[in-house]
């Protein structure tokens, strides 16, 4: 039972969305990245070891999400989405400039081309969600003590 001061709330409209998508992806960069892993290693080392680091970001961020209405899990949210975009935009990147560093794709690799650009949105959805859903505070403070 949930009391009027209680950080948990329900998530629901498209922050359910967005859990299911983020959800996915871990699900979708988990498998390909142990497949690659697993396979082929040696072939793509880079590639592929960004592909498992994504796959632990995504997983992390889903787990975030969840418990977002807690404050350290809204702050780990915070971080792993915010990594999140750093790590798209910049293999996105590199990707381009420097191809022959990617002899196989990674879930970020060309923004996410290969998972219809949802890599690329998903991160500023996940921000912008995070902004105008911030946990709510307590709302009695402990009384003080006084001598």
């Amino acid at each position: 039972m949930s009391t009027p001061t209680s950080p948990r709330r329900r998530m629901s409209g498209i922050g359910r969305v967005l859990v299911v998508v983020y959800a996915i992806l871990a699900l979708g960069a988990t498998g390909r990245s142990v497949v690659q892993i697993i396979e082929r290693f040696h072939h793509a080392p880079l590639a592929f070891t960004l592909s498992g680091l994504s796959a632990l970001v995504y997983i992390l961020a889903t787990l975030a999400l969840v418990f977002s209405a807690s404050r350290v899990w809204y702050r780990i949210a915070w971080v792993a989405i915010c990594f999140e975009l750093v790590g798209v935009l910049s293999i996105g990147t590199l990707s381009l400039m420097r191809p022959e560093l990617f002899p196989e794709a990674t879930v970020w690799s060309f923004y996410g081309m290969g998972y219809v650009f949802v890599p690329l949105v998903l991160p500023f959805l996940g921000l912008w969600w995070l902004t105008t859903h911030r946990p709510a505070r307590a709302q009695a403070a402990a009384p003080a003590v006084t001598a």
